[in-house]
């Protein structure tokens, strides 16, 4: 990896703890998120002379805060002077925060951050996009793309999520127990989303943006310890372990994309696929099932099968109609077509999608789906079309070079 990569990884995986702490120094959102640019910008020109620090989210603290103290400071110039407290605050500065990096107190402001941003005073359409872009400082494209919106219209509502904060509508102060308990499922989703954006991310770009699963599982773990008997949680926890633990088998070497029954299972990762297999047993005895549970008693399925032609996929069908009944969406429907058409087979299954299609016009995975299950009964003009109409809406390389794999295959044929 060269050092424009590996210095890039550092700061994706870095910005979490960096930012939240920062926010917690100095209670203002545009001043944590500038503060943290500066030690970006400064790091690119250190580290790649000098390696990495031993402990880079620290580093990237440290340097932060001085920075914005130096911009304080030149605003005071021209303003009267403060109270004499808060000047002395400000030279003790260094001494604070290298105590509080010691102690390495900084690790879990991310979540006091995520709860901040979950505050119920944001509408929901407003918290997840904002804890997107400010904890895990993904673009509004990657984010708009997630909701399946257009990009001024996510970028409208994190305008909008800022705007409240800025003008002190939402407090900074670390909500209490029962404040916690009524923004998990908002805090969940948003982890969720953290997970999704590293796993799509395909090809070459996927371990540049590999920290952003390691941090959803890290996150995931958090909120299981401060909600050790949520069965919810445990569900999350276990899913997001049980789809990282196939990362390593779900590309070749050229960056192109192995199906999961192609996959090699010799490269799943047995020990993330015991502790879900764990977690997820443990959670679905509290007979409290939501959709976390479920779609990882999905993937506990698949990790369990030891050829891809052991699957149960009558057991995962009837798994995604219980999802479908929690949480109705065309996405679900879809992920449970492909288990349809193993069951039942591929006409069936397109009847299952072929009314989604207004809905998830703009969806990549829709064609794709479509695609395949018309080229399987042999209407392959149609197949064509659906496979074009995928290419045009692919989100990574390695997704166009799959379906044009398809097309190769029909042109052959």
């Amino acid at each position: 990896m060269n050092d424009t990569n590996w210095i890039d990884a550092a700061l994706v995986a870095a910005r979490p703890q960096a930012v939240g702490a920062l926010l917690r120094y100095f209670r203002n959102l545009d001043t944590a998120e500038e503060a943290f640019q500066e030690a970006c910008l400064r790091a690119l020109k250190s580290w790649g002379k000098n390696g990495p620090p031993r402990d880079p989210t620290a580093w990237l603290i440290f340097v932060g805060r001085n920075s914005a103290i130096d911009v304080v400071r030149r605003q005071v110039k021209q303003q009267p002077l403060p109270p004499e407290e808060l000047l002395s605050d400000l030279e003790d500065a260094e001494t604070a925060i290298v105590e509080k990096i010691d102690g390495s107190d900084y690790r879990d402001d991310i979540l006091r951050l995520l709860f901040i941003c979950c505050h119920p005073d944001l509408p929901t359409t407003q918290q997840i996009p904002l804890a997107l872009r400010i904890v895990s400082g993904l673009s509004v494209r990657q984010i708009a793309r997630a909701f399946l919106v257009g990009e001024s219209a996510m970028e409208q509502r994190i305008t909008r999520a800022k705007g409240r904060i800025g003008a002190g509508e939402i407090p900074f102060e670390t909500p209490g127990p029962v404040e916690r308990a009524e923004r998990l499922a908002a805090v969940a989703a948003m982890v969720y989303l953290i997970f999704n954006e590293g796993y799509s991310t395909g090809g070459t770009e996927a371990k540049a943006r590999s920290p952003l699963c390691d941090e959803a599982i890290r996150l995931s773990r958090l909120l299981l310890r401060i909600f050790p008997t949520e069965p919810e949680i445990m569900g999350l926890t276990a899913l997001l372990l049980l789809q990282s633990a196939r990362s390593d088998a779900r590309f070749d070497t050229d960056g192109g994309v192995i199906l999961l029954e192609n996959q090699d299972r010799d490269l799943w990762n047995r020990s993330m696929i015991n502790e879900g297999l764990a977690l997820i047993d443990k959670a679905m005895r509290h007979r409290a099932p939501g959709p976390y549970q479920v779609q990882a008693a999905i993937a506990a399925l698949h990790a369990r099968a030891k050829r891809a032609e052991d699957t149960d996929w009558a057991e995962i069908d009837l798994l995604y109609v219980a999802l479908e009944r929690l949480t109705p969406s065309p996405v679900i429907t879809l992920n449970r077509a492909v288990a349809v058409a193993k069951v039942r087979g591929p006409a069936e299954a397109l009847a299952l999608i072929e009314p989604l299609e207004d809905r998830l016009s703009g969806y990549f995975h829709f064609f794709g789906v479509k695609g395949g299950l018309l080229m399987k009964i042999g209407r392959t003009s149609e197949a064509r079309e659906a496979f074009n109409r995928a290419i045009s809406l692919a989100n990574t390389a390695a997704e166009a070079a799959h379906i044009r794999m398809h097309l190769d295959k029909l042109a052959q044929d």
